[in-house]
């Protein structure tokens, strides 16, 4: 019995921290994270028991090595789990230092990987620590389970409304508690009956008023606190992941579709290596842009952190489904984005982030030379009976899919309207779009780059020997989006690739192609390209435009004076006297305007010239050298070079310098002074801000100013009046 009585305290805080494990376990894939809690709850709890007669401050230094040996062991076997790539050491630190975000931005089910499941080892581990040492050395009992309370209800928060409520791992919870507190209950004295007969009913009458004091205690609590509580009951938890910031796309791969030009134009370029098995042509996404506003194309996808399996995805009933795997090793090609064919099911060899609603990859870390990574992906093709009687979706959960910019060009919605009114079904429309633009247009790999408003009214109506009527895949695609989506089409467009299956993938081979998304058949890839060796039949022989073609692209010039029509020569009599009133209103509105924009721009330039003073010349050295910092980010951002923010200094000095490089003036101009001292000083500012001294901070200002003046001075002289006079300085770093 005494060994029982013993045993109970150790025993209820391991099953306490080992249902920590389960109620987290909700979110994560398998059983392995709930093991490796209840392995964590044993062996710490177990050493704390075991050297209970040693003397307390002897338990913790072992108990953190016990932790430190069990932590490795964990990592060890999730890594190989998981087949990730590198040592023990660099995933170990991997691990260390990205757990709280990835596990905070994983996709769920979360895949036991090491950075995912460090953070709840090393939390069941300390609580056994702690709860152990207060109950069992200190001997309070209640006490005791509060760090396994806390455990628990910081596993409930991260788990949050994306599992369904821990009902049976919370009543669990609570039985074994009181469980284990009646067994460590002190039984009355065996001398108590020794006591006077007045004692004893002086004991009697505390005990009851006690716990009378109690039961009224609980009740008021209860009456007071019950509703609040209860009302609380089907109100949906509060999601953790809502206040990190899931993995981002760089701004180059948020709107790859402009990359399609500079691809055309270096056809050799060879942007990976692929082994696809079965072999046979293949097309492999890159992104896909759903949201589009008039001026360009966007992914605006959500990437959540995932592990080697990713989700199953939904297969429409009747529709044909093949496994693809496919080897691929990254040479030219840049960016976060990573190649693979639809739908993703499983990667290996690289750390990803996953989009589910588009079934794109991303590597948070980005891409680099020689990067390997297999990818099995699921290609669903839809049974094409389905389609001539298929409705398209409407609602709000298509209305990103519908969303256009405002001032649609009047041709391209005559020329949508005139193609729904002689097709009425939605499959019907579609494939009108696409055999106007494949028997209207041309493709022309140097065409320039662009789809915005402009850029699609010149290629669709544009004159065909003035540059219209002509693109990349760009156009057609973009062109194609934008008509399907004023005929009501919830359409998207992606950019990939099309390969033979095996061998080197080039720029060549970059394409562009619209998806339309149709009712109980999915998204349905169409082909808007002409095919080759045919020639386009004018446009005006099949739509007759309200207005007259554009004749020059988009470039913002005005047409020549002979194209202008003849000014209408002014009225006489009151109508000539209203004219000079509207010249001289429209006089005073100009000098005014005029007076506006300088008096804005002095007060721009008074205002940035006051924050170089500030940050250069006031505020103790540290201040100053992160002044001069920001002096030179501010000039790679108005230099149109941006540092990432996921840099460092040093990062960021190597990438002032290309940038300094990437353009000269016309004259020959001296280098751009080198950046590496001031990084270093940076790095000392930020780390030990006691270590720098007034040279320093001069030496940091000149540097920076120097480095600015002479990107400045690269620039033509219109681009440096607007360096001058650009307002961004002023509100960049507010934050900061």
């Amino acid at each position: 019995m005494r060994f029982v009585k013993a045993a109970a305290v150790p025993v209820t805080l391991a099953v306490l921290i080992a249902l920590t494990g389960v109620a987290l376990g909700r979110i994560y894939a398998g059983s392995l994270l709930p093991q490796l809690v209840a392995g964590a709850a044993v062996g710490s709890v177990g050493i704390s028991a075991a050297t209970r007669r040693l003397p307390s401050w002897l338990v913790a230094p072992l108990s953190v090595a016990g932790m430190a040996a069990y932590t490795l062991l964990a990592v060890l076997v999730t890594a190989r789990r998981a087949q990730l790539p590198g040592s023990l050491a660099e995933v170990l630190t991997d691990a260390a230092r990205n757990g709280i975000p990835r596990l905070l931005t994983a996709m769920i089910p979360v895949e036991p990987t090491p950075d995912t499941v460090l953070v709840p080892v090393v939390g069941a581990w300390l609580a056994g620590l702690a709860g152990a040492e207060i109950a069992h050395r200190a001997g309070r009992v209640l006490l005791g389970y509060a760090p396994a309370a806390l455990l628990y209800a910081g596993a409930l928060y991260v788990v949050g409304p994306n599992a369904e409520a821990a009902v049976w791992p919370t009543l669990a919870f609570a039985a074994v508690a009181a469980v284990g507190l009646a067994a460590t209950g002190r039984t009355p004295a065996a001398a108590s009956g020794e006591l006077a007969a007045p004692v004893q009913a002086a004991i009697r009458v505390r005990v009851a008023a006690g716990a009378a004091a109690g039961l009224a205690v609980i009740v008021a609590l209860a009456a007071a606190v019950g509703p609040v509580v209860a009302a609380q009951v089907a109100t949906k938890p509060v999601d953790p992941r809502r206040y990190v910031e899931p993995p981002q796309v760089e701004s180059l791969d948020e709107n790859p579709l402009i990359r399609i030009s500079g691809w055309a134009l270096n056809p050799d370029q060879r942007l990976f290596d692929l082994d696809s098995q079965p072999g046979g042509d293949v097309r492999i996404r890159l992104a896909v842009l759903s949201d589009y506003d008039g001026i360009t194309w966007r992914v605006g996808a959500t990437y959540r952190n995932a592990g080697r399996i990713l989700p199953t995805p939904s297969v429409v009933p009747g529709s044909q489904v093949d496994t693809v795997t496919q080897q691929i090793t990254i040479a030219d090609l840049t960016g976060r984005l990573l190649p693979a064919a639809a739908t993703p099911t499983s990667v290996d060899g690289a750390r990803v982030a996953y989009d589910p609603a588009t079934g794109t990859l991303i590597r948070p870390e980005g891409l680099t030379a020689g990067l390997r990574y297999t990818v099995t992906s699921t290609r669903e093709r839809p049974d094409g009976g389905l389609l001539t009687a298929a409705d398209v979706p409407s609602g709000d959960a298509v209305a990103r899919m519908l969303k256009i910019g405002d001032e649609v060009p009047e041709r391209i919605q005559s020329l949508a309207d005139q193609i729904a009114d002689e097709n009425g079904a939605p499959y019907q429309r579609a494939v009108a779009i696409e055999e106007f633009l494949a028997t209207h247009y041309r493709v022309v790999a140097d065409s320039p780059s662009g789809h915005a408003y402009p850029n699609l009214n010149f290629f669709l109506f544009g004159p065909s020997n003035g540059g219209g009527q002509k693109g990349t895949s760009e156009q057609f695609a973009a062109s194609y989006a934008l008509l399907a989506r004023l005929m009501g089409l919830p359409t998207r467009v992606v950019v990939g690739f099309e390969s033979a299956g095996t061998g080197p993938v080039r720029g060549a081979d970059a394409l562009a192609w619209p998806e339309v998304l149709f009712e109980g058949v999915g998204w349905v890839p169409f082909d808007p390209m002409p095919k080759p060796n045919t020639t386009p039949r004018p446009v005006e022989e099949d739509f007759k435009p309200p207005t007259e073609d554009p004749t020059e692209p988009p470039t913002g010039a005005r047409p020549p004076a002979a194209a202008r029509a003849p000014p209408t020569p002014a009225p006489s009599g009151r109508a000539r006297c209203g004219g000079l009133t509207g010249a001289m209103v429209a006089g005073g509105v100009t000098g005014l305007a005029v007076l506006l924009v300088g008096g804005a721009a002095l007060v721009v330039l008074v205002m940035r010239r006051s924050l170089r003073r500030r940050r250069l010349e006031h505020g103790p050295p540290a201040e100053r050298i992160a002044g001069a910092w920001l002096e030179v980010n501010d000039a790679l951002r108005l230099a149109g070079r941006p540092a990432g923010s996921h840099l460092d200094a040093t990062e960021v000095a190597a990438h002032a310098t290309v940038a300094a490089e990437g353009r000269r003036a016309t004259r020959i101009r001296s280098a751009a002074p080198p950046l590496v001292d001031l990084a270093e000083a940076v790095n000392v500012a930020t780390f030990a801000p006691f270590a720098t001294d007034e040279a320093q901070a001069e030496r940091a200002g000149a540097q920076a100013v120097a480095y600015a003046s002479e990107l400045r001075a690269r620039r033509s002289w219109w681009r440096r009046v607007l360096w001058s006079l650009h307002p961004g300085p002023l509100r960049w770093h507010r934050r900061r």
